[in-house]
């Protein structure tokens, strides 16, 4: 970590120290939205759903429109304008008592998902570069759920449902912790804008557009193994998963919330020691060897199912959140790594925005196939689709690595003798 934080430019470290800071807020308030909509403002289950669902649509919609500006205006102006959006969107919730208002403050902070991920991530390639950057990446992710987990502890023992107004304090909180990327952006970040600059001629090289990039097939197999991996993962992890610790397993609700806390524990501990190991490894590999895993994850689970209720269903469903945690500290330091490197700096924003559509995409139709399959007990089935996706993951990674350059698949660069570098 030493030897990583050293090499890292200033940017780069500003960016990395106040990461666990900004997602602490979003810790606070993602576990509890539906039952602050539902059981505090007094909105029907449905309704309270449906609101909870403009998040993702609305952030689907904008990522497109999201990453071409990002390429035309700057990363840094993006983030901007997404983290304004998210504050106004936690302090108008921190106060709706109406559906309406509700839904603007919804649509707001799903906006600030939508155009933020894929400049976010143009912002660390703009600052970061080479093997650094899947680094990186890793080390951002650890740093994330360590924020989220530790504001969903806080905001669990803080948020009470008789108490209202420990609801209205923990959405003012995630306003409040947007306030730090917002003077990190207009302070010591003000000059770097993560926009290409102009070619030595002084012209700006004609927009790419989404269909060209898309025609690649490298990109077109990344995209696919990034809805893949999030459907059979991240998808899972609201509904799917809950669900069949639930009804299959009859684990309780306390050992949920554990198998969570072991998810975040594991990351944060192993991703340093992963990033490792996975250096100068080609990253496909290191998807094959993810998908792997999260077989042997969803097996665990499955057996789970077999004896309910017991010691067993609660050390499979402990154990395949632990597992399944070690398998995403594999995925992502590699694919948003390879996105950006299969970029150029005009595309970067593109790029990122067609990753995290992939990504929205599994994690909207992840719940919707697995409640589907759940509601009519077939649970063996959910857990042969998920194992099924696993291997689909595989072969995909086989696939994406004819096509990927060697450079963007993060393989070893060996240097001539007679260039003397080692």
């Amino acid at each position: 970590m030493r030897s990583f934080w050293a090499a890292l430019p200033t940017e780069g470290r500003w960016l990395l120290s106040t990461v666990a800071v900004q997602t602490l807020g979003r810790g606070l308030t993602l576990p509890f939205t539906l039952i602050y909509l539902h059981e505090v403002r007094g909105f029907e289950l449905g309704l309270s759903g449906t609101l909870m669902a403009l998040i993702g649509v609305v952030g689907f919609l904008v990522t497109g429109p999201g990453g071409a500006l990002v390429d035309r205006y700057g990363a840094r102006a993006v983030l901007l304008v997404g983290t304004v959006a998210m504050i106004v969107g936690n302090l108008i919730l921190a106060f709706a008592t109406t559906p309406a208002v509700a839904a603007v403050a919804l649509v707001l902070i799903g906006f600030n998902f939508g155009i933020s991920w894929p400049a976010f991530n143009s912002l660390i390639a703009a600052v970061v570069t080479g093997e650094l950057r899947q680094q990186y990446f890793g080390v951002n992710f650890a740093l994330v759920n360590l924020g989220i987990g530790v504001g969903g502890v806080v905001g669990g023992l803080f948020a009470d449902v008789d108490r209202p107004d420990t609801f209205t304090a923990i959405f003012v909180g995630d306003a409040i912790t947007g306030l730090v990327p917002l003077a990190l952006l207009l302070g010591p970040l003000r000059h770097v804008h993560g926009r290409a600059m102009a070619v030595e001629d002084g012209t700006t090289p004609a927009s790419v557009s989404y269909l060209a990039i898309l025609r690649q097939p490298a990109v077109r197999w990344l995209t696919l193994l990034t809805f893949v991996g999030t459907f059979i993962g991240y998808g899972q992890h609201e509904a799917g998963f809950p669900g069949f610790a639930r009804q299959a397993a009859e684990v309780s609700t306390r050992t949920i919330g554990l198998a969570f806390a072991v998810n975040t524990a594991v990351i944060v501990v192993l991703q340093f020691s992963v990033l490792n190991r996975i250096k100068r490894h080609l990253r496909t590999r290191v998807m094959m060897a993810m998908a792997a895993i999260w077989a042997v994850a969803w097996g665990l689970l499955g057996l789970s199912g077999v004896v309910p209720g017991g010691g067993v269903a609660i050390a499979g469903v402990l154990a395949y959140m632990a597992v399944f945690a070690l398998g995403e500290t594999l995925l992502q330091p590699t694919v948003p790594a390879m996105a950006n490197d299969l970029a150029t700096d005009h595309t970067r924003g593109r790029y990122n925005a067609i990753t995290a559509a992939a990504f929205q995409g599994g994690a909207v139709a992840g719940p919707v196939v697995a409640g589907f399959l759940l509601q009519h007990d077939l649970a063996p089935a959910y857990i042969a689709l998920m194992v099924a996706g696993c291997v689909a993951i595989a072969v995909m990674a086989l696939r994406l690595e004819r096509h990927v350059p060697a450079a963007a698949n993060g393989r070893p660069i060996v240097a001539s003798a007679t260039t003397g570098d080692g």
